[in-house]
């Protein structure tokens, strides 16, 4: 290939990748996955679903995001947002306050990559409204804030913004990732935070929960 046609087109997959960086999204190979906890395995995520409660659903009734007070101060300037891009992002940067001012982040929920902070939502594995339907409604404030803030368990992971918000409450019954190898670890993270903090499931939340974990 003549030299001048080869610097055509590294030009040219250059000016393509600044464009995608502009808008915020790269559609290459991500860098890393989402540094969510690791949840437990397939047969102990069994185990602990058959010891789940199994009830109908609760009202959201009283419910208010902000009875789980979101998002406290983890360390320094640094609130349990920040706290999530950081760890979960690539080459993150942030200025003196702690916002993030670069980086990228993988949406392990659609496979898509992003470079701004502000196209990525910190997803509640276990949705605050769902969890409130599911016991929390008789926790203390203390008791949500921890739940709603917790970065022990695989509760808390960064993901693209319009995915987040299409998720809702919706539990697994109604909402899955659309990266279905992804589906797995989302069932193994979603039946540990239930358990952990001893929370019900539906009966077809319950299926649903079962029919991807039997498959992992």
């Amino acid at each position: 290939m003549p030299v001048g046609s080869i610097y055509a087109r590294r030009f040219a997959v250059l000016a393509t990748s600044a464009a995608l960086t502009l808008t915020g999204l790269l559609t290459t190979a991500p860098a890393a996955q989402a540094a969510m906890p690791t949840p437990v395995s397939a047969s102990t995520a069994r185990t602990y679903l058959a010891a789940l409660t199994v009830k109908t659903e609760g009202s959201t009734s009283g419910y208010s995001r902000d009875l789980f007070p979101h998002w406290i101060t983890q360390s320094g300037t640094c609130n349990t947002r920040e706290t999530v891009l950081k760890r979960d992002g690539v080459n993150v940067v942030t200025d003196s306050s702690c916002a993030a001012t670069s980086g990228s982040w993988y949406s392990p929920y659609d496979g898509a990559t992003w470079t701004l902070a502000s196209d990525i939502d910190i997803d509640h594995m276990v949705p605050l409204a769902e969890a409130w339907r599911s016991g929390a409604n008789t926790w203390t404030t203390a008791q949500r804030q921890a739940f709603a803030n917790d970065l022990t368990r695989p509760q808390l992971i960064a993901v693209t913004d319009n995915v987040n918000q299409a998720k809702g409450d919706l539990d697994p019954a109604k909402w899955l990732p659309s990266v279905t190898s992804y589906r797995c670890t989302y069932t193994r993270a979603w039946v540990q935070v239930k358990y952990y903090y001893n929370l019900s499931v539906d009966s077809a939340e319950k299926s649903a929960l079962q029919s991807v974990l039997n498959g992992c």
